[in-house]
C-alpha cells in the first residue's frame, strides 16, 4: 500500500457541520463522520455514481469512459470508488473532459488502494475534486470496509449507474444501497451470455433505467444534455474519438465511398457503440 505524499490536511465532517454533503445529510442514518481531502460538491451540484467490475472487458471500459465524459460535459460530478477497472476509467474520463470527481476509498485517506491509482488520486485533487473515507486515516483496505464504502458512494449521488458486474458483486451492493436510499438506479445493457452483464441485466429486469449513454442518465434526473465536444477544426474530427467512432465519423462524411466499405470488419456491437459515442458528443442525433 502507498502512503499519500504531503498533500493538504484532511478535515473531518459530521452531520450538521458546514460542508457536510446535502445528499448524505438527507439519509435516515447519515455517516456519523468522515474524512475529506479536496473539495466536495456543494450548493446542489448534481452527482452521479458510475460503478462496476474491477475486471471489465473492452465494452465496459468504453461505456464507463463514455458515460463519465458525457456527465462531466453536462456539469455533473462523477462519484466512484477508485478501484481498478470501471471506477478508474470513470474517474479518469471525467477528469479528461474537464469535470470534477469524488473518490470514496475503502481505506484510510493516508492510504491509496490499489497503489497504481495513487497518481489518479493526485489528479482528482488537482482537478478540484475530493478523496473521501469514513475510516481512520491509516487504515488498510480491509474486506469489510467495502460494503460501507459502497453505501457512501450511493449516498453522495443522485443516481447510480452500474456498467458491468456479476451477480453479488460490489457494484450490485452499491445498487441495492441506492435503492434503499431512494436514489435513481440505471444499468448499462450487455450481452445475455456475458457473466459481467448479469448484474446489470438483473437490475433492468427489476425495473432499473437503461443507461445507453449519458443522455439517459441526465434525462432520468431531469438535467439537460451535455454540451458538444470541441472539434479540432473545419473538416477535422472532434477530440477524443475512439478508433471505431472515428471510422464511423469518416464514413458518414466521406463523399463517394459507401459507409459499409469503410466499416468492413466492424460487427454490430462495435458499430452500435461507435454510434453511441458520436451521439454522446453531439455529432449524431439519437
Amino acid at each position: 500500500m502507498s502512503p499519500l505524499p504531503a498533500w493538504p490536511e484532511a478535515r473531518v465532517l459530521a452531520p450538521g457541520a458546514a460542508g457536510y454533503p446535502e445528499t448524505l445529510g438527507r439519509l435516515p442514518a447519515p455517516p456519523p463522520r468522515f474524512h475529506v481531502r479536496g473539495e466536495l460538491p456543494l450548493g446542489g451540484a448534481p452527482t452521479v455514481a458510475v460503478v462496476g467490475t474491477r475486471t471489465p472487458g473492452a465494452y465496459g471500459r468504453r461505456m464507463a469512459r463514455s458515460l463519465a465524459e458525457g456527465l462531466a460535459r453536462a456539469g455533473v460530478w462523477v462519484v466512484s470508488g477508485l478501484a481498478r477497472g470501471v471506477d478508474a476509467e470513470a474517474h479518469a474520463a471525467c477528469l479528461a473532459a474537464g469535470g470534477r470527481t469524488v473518490a470514496v476509498l475503502g481505506s484510510g485517506l493516508d492510504r491509496v488502494w490499489p497503489p497504481e491509482n495513487l497518481g489518479l488520486a493526485r489528479r482528482i485533487l488537482d482537478g478540484g475534486g475530493a478523496l473521501v473515507s469514513q475510516f481512520p486515516m491509516d487504515d488498510p483496505p480491509l474486506k469489510w470496509h467495502f460494503p460501507a464504502r459502497n453505501a457512501v458512494i450511493s449516498g453522495l449521488s443522485l443516481a447510480v449507474v452500474v456498467v458491468e458486474g456479476a451477480r453479488g458483486s460490489g457494484s450490485m451492493i452499491t445498487a441495492r444501497e441506492a435503492l434503499d436510499q431512494g436514489r435513481e438506479v440505471l444499468a448499462v445493457p450487455g450481452l445475455a451470455d456475458d457473466p459481467l452483464a448479469q448484474g446489470p441485466l438483473d437490475l433492468l429486469a427489476d425495473g432499473a433505467g437503461m443507461a445507453r449513454g449519458a443522455e439517459d442518465v441526465l434525462a432520468a434526473l431531469g438535467l439537460p444534455a451535455p454540451r458538444p465536444a470541441r472539434g479540432a477544426g473545419p473538416g477535422e474530427p472532434p477530440e477524443g474519438l475512439g478508433a471505431d467512432a472515428l471510422a464511423l465519423w469518416r464514413a458518414l462524411g466521406a463523399p463517394g465511398a459507401p459507409a459499409a466499405e469503410r466499416l468492413a470488419g466492424m460487427d454490430a456491437a462495435r458499430l452500435a457503440a461507435a454510434r453511441t459515442e458520436l451521439e454522446l458528443k453531439g455529432i449524431l442525433r439519437p
